[in-house]
């Protein structure tokens, strides 16, 4: 059986934490960062570590910074967290959100009218 490093834990925990904020199965998050869901369990339970390059692919792919997997974001609410990952967006990705939540806010704001 391995021993599971403290560090590994905390990392782990963060990953997750921000799978889940994304709103990602394992299966789905594995997907998309090219690891298999067994391996994200291994690392969300703190069983094995991650690299540098996986550590900057799940960034990259969750729109996160790296110091909110590797510090923690115990201080920023929902709305926060979102708003920086909108911010850490390429123009060509951000448009189709802007026009999603514009469309949103319009339908919202016919709502109330009712």
């Amino acid at each position: 059986m391995r021993v599971k490093k403290e560090e590994n834990i905390q990392l782990g925990n963060e990953i997750r934490i921000a799978r889940e904020r994304a709103g990602l199965t394992q299966e789905q998050f594995g997907e998309i960062v090219s690891l298999g869901a067994k391996n994200v369990s291994d690392i969300e339970r703190g069983v094995t570590g991650i690299t540098v390059s996986t550590l900057k692919r799940i960034c990259e792919k969750l729109s996160v910074s790296p110091d909110v997997i590797l510090f923690g974001n115990r201080d920023k609410n929902d709305v926060q967290f979102i708003s920086e990952r909108l911010e850490r967006l390429s123009p060509e990705d951000y448009k189709p959100i802007e026009v999603f939540l514009n469309q949103y806010f319009l339908l919202i704001a016919r709502k109330g009218k009712d």
